[in-house]
């Protein structure tokens, strides 16, 4: 069984954000740059691309990965130097598991159970890009892909991991949670991608809801939302601004 790590960045200049990320097995860099271009040096891979959007960049890296797992990553994780191990163990002892979800540490907690769990729609919508491991060979059997329409580098407000996930369960595949810690994220390196929660970010957040809900039921879940977060927002627009734009994007033809 081999693991590969799959890096969206951009603008690099060289590979050395592998070794940054402190990933010391086979690894495949999506450079979104100024130019195309493909380097190898020895287990490192690296595609830079003119194309913009992480979706994308998600894409072009299942397109072109090789290994029998693939962990999701961003140019902001720094991995623990068992993490490939890690990843083999969890697939090892849930075999039947198609994507499986563990913990990058980072500053708030996760809001996921501490056993082993099989996730549904709702669990999904906690997850981060950053902590998904897939069976590469069952996304592309299933046709699966990262919605090119939304998500960061092209709308404001992410969602396409969730979007994702939603599609697995969709399709079937069994997605399960496993309680290890295989990383951090540096929190010294500013995201590329979110610009705030700006009028643009609520229009898309609608955007991508009604996408994997459904209006009605996007509905509801946008004035939880709202709620929920206000506290994580109400700096940056009020929450009267948020329920229009967000509403604005369920209700719209994108």
């Amino acid at each position: 069984m081999s693991v590969e790590f799959l890096i969206s960045c951009m603008q690099q200049t060289n590979m050395d954000i592998a070794a940054k990320s402190n990933i010391h097995g086979d690894c495949l860099i999506i450079n979104q740059c100024d130019e195309n271009g493909f380097f190898k040096e020895n287990n490192i891979r690296m595609i830079s691309t003119t194309d913009r959007g992480l979706s994308k960049s998600r894409n072009l890296a299942l397109k072109n990965a090789t290994g029998d797992i693939c962990l999701i990553c961003d140019d902001d994780g720094i991995f623990n130097d068992n993490a490939e191990d890690l990843i083999k163990k969890a697939y090892s002892e849930l075999p039947d598991a198609d994507i499986i979800i563990t913990i990058i540490q980072r500053r708030k907690k996760n809001k996921l159970p501490n056993k082993i769990k099989k996730l549904g729609f709702k669990s999904v919508l906690h997850v981060s890009s950053r902590e998904i491991s897939f069976r590469r060979e069952k996304i592309i059997a299933s046709g699966i892909k990262f919605d090119e329409t939304i998500g960061s580098g092209v709308s404001n407000a992410g969602g396409e991991e969730n979007l994702f996930l939603f599609d697995c369960l969709k399709h079937g595949l069994k997605i399960y949670f496993y309680p290890v810690c295989i990383g951090r994220l540096n929190l010294n390196t500013p995201s590329q991608w979110f610009k705030g929660y700006t009028k643009d970010y609520w229009l898309d957040r609608g955007i991508f809801t009604r996408k994997m809900m459904g209006r009605f039921v996007a509905s509801l879940y946008a004035v939880y939302f709202l709620l929920a977060k206000h506290k994580t927002y109400k700096k940056d627009i009020f929450i009267w601004n948020a329920m229009i734009n967000i509403f604005r994007g369920i209700f719209s033809n994108s």
